[in-house]
């Protein structure tokens, strides 16, 4: 977490004041009306909405102190829910919808709510959020919490809030999910950088969780970039496993600056010379960052390529190599299948090495099957031809099924579309099935009648 830029601090002074000095709340205050608190919201919470959003996407490292900041009772209680519904989504889940580690910022926002004068109308708000943030919290963190309420109905109400139901796995699963969607076009996620080998361990994971997430939203990142250069300028980090995370992320997907570009190329050619079996992990981390569909793409390897010391002779001197020839000269062209071939067959099938290439493979076949049409499908039958080829090269079953996978996916929407039998379409599109799916041994003869038979509808059983 960074301090608050004093400028954020100014403008939310400003929004408290303006708050102090309504009319609403003059109203509110007199009235005690809860029409007259949401009349309050209404005026000022879009204010601080828009100015979280602010911090979220230029600074989000100062966004926790920023929530804090809005703690104070100067502001009503106004944006509470939200910033409460922010902390619960932020905490790092495990497979079983547990937090990783306990909750404090989720903790100490929820307390500022209980404690505050207006907990009646907020309540109102927040009673879906705090069952979540229960249902993935321990016991005995949630106990702990409660017996520092001193407000005897407000334990009771915290307490109504802990479902029996959700110490079931599956439970907590569907009310994690219905509950992230609400929020999945929002921008809130925030990260502290560990300083300290005790810190990396536990906080690693969850900073990485952000990283990903800013580079699928596409925002920038400049002012992360620094303190990535402090995380790599820490000397205890240098022979973990996470500055090799910390290097691939940063320099397959970030723009790094001019200035620092030098410095990450010297960081990254100084690994592959000093960490033991280097070259290993990073692809170990690339089959990672393909698994967790991030743009890792012509881009992000050209990136890594062109800070790449070619003299050093290691995978990675080779990976890149032949992913550079695929990218530039395309994954179907006869130089790049040969030099996918030679080199492929110089590895073990299964070694980590064959895995990167086939992912490399299979992600421009992915990619353009997504952005296919059903009135492009003679070019999905072009794009066919190219499949036998990999797949023989590959022998990889898993590399066939997920081909497969992709061309039912994409037979399935066809179908959907063109349902006369007997138009010119549907019939290209069936021949084209049912001599290239056998072929490749995606489908046998049964299975392929069975995909073009006619569905019989269910008769309707009359009415007595």
């Amino acid at each position: 977490m960074s301090p608050l830029d004093p400028h954020y601090k100014k403008q939310l002074d400003g929004i408290a004041e303006q708050i102090q000095a309504s009319e609403f709340l003059k109203i509110y205050l007199e009235e005690e009306e809860e029409e007259d608190y949401q009349k309050l919201r209404a005026e000022f919470e879009p204010l601080i909405g828009a100015l979280h959003q602010v911090v979220a996407e230029h600074h989000p490292l100062q966004l926790v102190n920023f929530e804090e900041e809005i703690l104070d009772e100067k502001f009503e209680g106004l944006f509470l829910p939200r910033i409460l519904g922010y902390s619960v989504l932020r905490g790092e889940v495990d497979d079983r919808y547990r937090y990783v580690r306990p909750q404090p910022h989720f903790k100490k926002i929820l307390l500022s709510v209980c404690r505050s004068s207006n907990f009646d109308t907020i309540k109102k708000r927040m009673g879906q959020t705090i069952q979540t943030g229960f249902a993935l919290s321990s016991d005995i963190w949630i106990t702990s919490l409660i017996n520092e309420i001193e407000n005897k109905r407000i334990r009771y109400f915290l307490q109504g809030l802990k479902d029996s139901r959700f110490q079931i796995e599956k439970e907590r699963r569907i009310l994690y999910v219905r509950y992230f969607r609400q929020f999945k076009n929002e921008n809130y996620q925030s990260a502290k950088f560990p300083t300290t080998l005790s810190e990396l361990k536990v906080e690693f994971s969850s900073l990485k969780l952000f990283l990903i997430h800013r580079i699928m939203s596409g925002v920038s990142n400049a002012s992360v970039a620094p303190e990535i250069v402090k995380f790599l300028n820490n000397t205890d980090f240098k022979n973990t496993d996470e500055y090799i995370e910390m290097l691939a992320i940063y320099g397959s997907f970030m723009n790094i600056e001019d200035s620092n570009q030098k410095h990450f190329a010297n960081a990254l050619n100084e690994a592959r010379k000093t960490i033991t079996a280097f070259d290993e992990k990073w692809m170990q981390h690339l089959l990672f960052l393909h698994q967790s569909r991030l743009p890792l793409n012509a881009a992000a390897d050209l990136r890594i390529y062109d800070s790449l010391d070619k003299g050093i002779n290691d995978q990675l001197t080779e990976l890149y190599k032949l992913t550079n020839t695929i990218h530039t000269k395309g994954y179907t062209h006869a130089d790049a299948i040969e030099a996918v071939k030679v080199s492929y067959g110089q590895h073990e099938g299964v070694s980590t090495f064959n895995m990167v290439i086939r992912k490399t493979i299979y992600s421009y076949i992915a990619k353009i099957m997504s952005n296919l049409e059903t009135n492009q499908y003679p070019e999905w039958i072009e794009l066919s031809k190219i499949f036998p080829v990999y797949m023989d090269i590959f022998g990889n079953q898993q590399f066939n099924q997920d081909i497969k996978d992709l061309c039912m996916a994409y037979v399935k929407k066809l179908l959907k579309v063109y349902v006369d039998k007997r138009g010119r379409d549907y019939q290209d599109i069936k021949k084209f099935v049912a001599r290239t799916f056998k072929d490749l041994g995606f489908l046998k003869d049964k299975q392929i009648v069975e995909l073009f038979k006619s569905k019989r509808k269910k008769r309707k059983v009359a009415e007595k």
